[in-house]
């Protein structure tokens, strides 16, 4: 199963689709459940990779937590009116253990799912949570060394960071910016046997998957493990991903990451990198800092995940106005990277369903934003943006003190066979002009082009020459868009 250069993966929220599915059935269902149709129907969108969100086995104590949280009670009482105990399974980044939860089936259904995608061409992604673990995971009784402890002083001063567990003082899991997450404990990897037993939990999760998506995966590089805990750690990303990649060298790795530290997973092996800047310009709707963002090194690029929603973010339907959410779609999944796409998205749900939850609420499809996603998903079908060359276009006023050319966002892509497509946004509230010109498309000159509007129903020909000389004059409405496909005219 060989990936495109640059693939389409789509995240399933596991437990929720699971406790739907039992509503359906009118009996638990399991990962076996999950019907032959809804493969088929990810190999018709074009999705290379599947990634099932909370697999993995859980606890008591984490869930116990979730329910008495007060704070996160009322965020699940918004979203559910009618919640109850039952619908509150605890979070799925609390793990007890890498082992297929009971519930869902356990490790030989996952089996059966993964073989099941293996045969429609489809990879399968896991989770990894490298930074804690749930309350009662083994290795807090019997390798409590494994995890960073506290003092009654830290106690005292930072309930919110520390908890006693029998006759020790623990820290909670967390990130430097915030109050820990109390439904988890923090792992120490400033301890060498801890590391080496991490380092065991990937090769296991390796067996039974083709990639992880890392959780929070900066927090364990050394420079911020010591600024968190002021502990000196030994790398860990290097090691554990030259030791996976030795049993299973296509492995793939997708971190997590913020802070700018994206560059650093990309140099340390990580395949791909949350691209969350692009997505924080996205939503502030402004032109500049989203052209400049492709500015970026090729490289870089492509190992980018690019998202408009995940599991962490709010909904894209629910964020984003109709017409900003169809243009930033098109700069999100029409430029190089992982295009990652979350369960809902397509359908334009509205709600945010916390990781605490097994329940969300119903909500009617979107057909309109149904019907938008049906179109770009086939443009991303096409063997010219998964393989193909990709080039920012340059934007010229149109003519004298014509401002708006800055909010213009276009970009070629070129096939080895010479097909092209061409991507013009105008990324803002208001009507745009432009000359738009082509860097580096010298084999359009002495040739007439019917471009044909993918996502819309024009066509108009021009010569390619213009693409390379004075450009060709863009005027596009209000978050306006167009996805060209060029189609030869002349031979000559």
């Amino acid at each position: 199963m060989d990936s495109s250069h640059y693939p389409t993966l789509y995240q399933v929220n596991t437990r929720v689709w699971l406790q739907r599915l039992t509503q359906q059935l009118s009996r638990p269902a399991t990962l076996n459940d999950i019907p032959d149709s809804v493969l088929d129907e990810w190999v018709q969108c074009g999705f290379e990779w599947i990634y099932f969100l909370g697999v993995w086995q859980t606890g008591v104590a984490a869930p116990q937590v979730s329910r008495t949280n007060p704070e996160w009670v009322a965020v699940y009482e918004r979203l559910l009116p009618d919640l109850t105990d039952e619908d509150v399974c605890g979070s799925c980044f609390a793990v007890t253990g890498y082992i297929v939860h009971q519930k869902l089936g356990g490790k030989a259904a996952m089996e059966r799912l993964r073989d099941r995608l293996h045969q429609r061409g489809i990879k399968l992604m896991l989770d990894f949570v490298p930074n804690h673990t749930a309350p009662d995971h083994p290795w807090a009784t019997d390798h409590p060394e494994f995890y960073v402890t506290g003092t009654e002083e830290q106690l005292a001063r930072e309930p919110q960071n520390y908890c006693r567990l029998g006759d020790r003082i623990l820290a909670y899991g967390r990130d430097p910016y915030f109050a820990g997450w109390c439904d988890t404990l923090q792992l120490n990897y400033g301890n060498p046997d801890f590391q080496a037993a991490q380092v065991n939990e990937l090769l296991n999760i390796s067996q039974l998957c083709d990639g992880v998506r890392c959780d929070m995966a900066m927090l364990v590089l050394p420079e911020i493990f010591q600024r968190t805990w002021g502990i000196t750690a030994a790398p860990f990303w290097e090691t554990a991903i030259a030791k996976v990649r030795a049993q299973h060298p296509g492995f793939v790795f997708m971190a997590e990451v913020y802070w700018d530290m994206e560059w650093t997973l990309q140099q340390l092996g990580f395949n791909y990198t949350y691209d969350k800047r692009l997505y924080d310009r996205l939503l502030e709707q402004h032109a500049r800092p989203v052209r400049q963002h492709f500015w970026a090194d090729l490289d870089y690029q492509t190992k980018s995940a690019r998202f408009l929603e995940n599991h962490d973010e709010p909904r894209a339907a629910g964020s984003f106005p109709p017409d900003v959410h169809r243009a930033a779609a098109l700069l999100t999944f029409l430029c190089p990277g992982l295009r990652f796409f979350h369960q809902g998205q397509l359908e334009g749900f509205k709600q945010h369903i916390s990781i605490h939850l097994q329940r969300g609420p119903a909500e009617p499809v979107d057909a309109a934003i149904q019907a938008f996603y049906q179109q770009l998903l086939a443009c991303l079908r096409l063997d010219v943006v998964r393989n193909g060359f990709w080039q920012l276009a340059d934007c010229y006023p149109a003519w004298d003190d014509n401002w708006s050319s800055d909010d213009f966002i276009a970009f070629s892509w070129r096939s080895k066979t010479g097909n092209r497509l061409l991507v013009v946004v105008n990324y803002a509230p208001h009507d745009s002009q432009c000359y738009l010109k082509i860097p580096g498309a010298g084999d359009l000159a002495g040739h007439e082009y019917q471009l044909k509007d993918l996502m819309g129903a024009v066509a108009y020909d021009r010569p390619g020459d213009l693409f390379l000389t004075n450009g060709v004059y863009f005027d596009l409405p209000p978050w306006g868009y167009h996805v060209f496909e060029f189609t030869q005219l002349n031979h000559n």
